[in-house]
């Protein structure tokens, strides 16, 4: 018997820049789909539509396409348009390359409606990196348990934020209280730091944060010439942008995101 999500949505944006992504894509969308009765929005966001997401994704989910010749992937934009579309008391904010158990998020979820918190993390911080082989032993034989046996021989991610772990890749929130906060920070363009800037701009809207037990595991990917030569500049943009938010007093970043959308 699949858990009743009804309440939630589940945002997916995507740029397919490498089979493996769309792979990746596939993998995730099985696997809440696996145990979960609930909503997914995909967006795709490419120069054209080839039909190849919606082919393969079919009924299963809600698609959308948005043309865009951009050679970089301006992720918050999309993340934000889907937001304000969803209908649903709850937002899952996923990316399209992590597993999560489905006991950890339907526990995020139950916080989330006993009121218990504002935002509720479906894992206590630790991000692992599947690495090639573990992932595609995953995508043959999509065993979980598999993955939770292998941790050791998998890279931790984000370990560097300190205490707080990874802050990114799944993402449960009051709809709500999301767009109260300004949803999303348009101006982290490109890759990198999003995540953390908007942990803290939760922390200073006073939020109650909630972690369940449990990893979350990332299936690695390639990423494509345009991330590769435009990720330095980008990733030193979105530190100095960090850095600005940062320094903001608690009014400063009301004045500027609350209820901004």
């Amino acid at each position: 018997m699949k858990h009743d999500l009804t309440d939630t949505t589940f945002i997916i944006p995507i740029r397919v820049d490498t089979v493996v992504r769309l792979e990746n894509l596939l993998l995730c969308v099985d696997h809440l789909l696996e145990k979960l009765r609930t909503q997914i929005v995909v967006l795709e966001a490419a120069p054209y539509n080839n039909g190849i997401v919606q082919t393969l994704l079919k009924d299963r989910i809600t698609y959308r396409f948005m043309e865009d010749k951009d050679p970089v992937y301006h992720k918050t934009k999309y993340v934000n348009r889907l937001a304000m579309e969803a209908e649903t008391d709850y937002l899952g904010i996923w990316d399209v390359d992590v597993i999560v158990d489905h006991e950890q998020i339907v526990d995020a979820v139950t916080h989330l409606r006993q009121n218990l918190c504002d935002v509720a993390y479906p894992f206590d911080g630790d991000c692992y990196d599947t690495s090639d082989i573990l992932r595609s032993h995953y995508a043959v034989h999509r065993d979980l348990e598999f993955l939770k046996a292998n941790r050791g021989k998998m890279q931790l991610m984000y370990n560097v934020e300190g205490v707080i772990g990874a802050v990114g890749g799944a993402i449960i929130v009051r709809t709500d209280k999301y767009r109260l906060s300004g949803m999303d920070n348009e101006a982290f363009y490109g890759w990198g730091l999003e995540d953390g800037e908007r942990h803290y701009r939760w922390l200073s809207f006073d939020f109650e944060i909630y972690r369940s037990k449990g990893c979350i595991f990332h299936l690695t990917h390639t990423r494509d010439s345009n991330w590769l030569t435009s990720s330095k500049w980008h990733h030193e943009k979105a530190r100095h942008d960090m850095n600005e938010i940062v320094n903001y007093t608690k009014e400063e970043l009301h004045n500027r995101f609350a209820n901004i959308h």
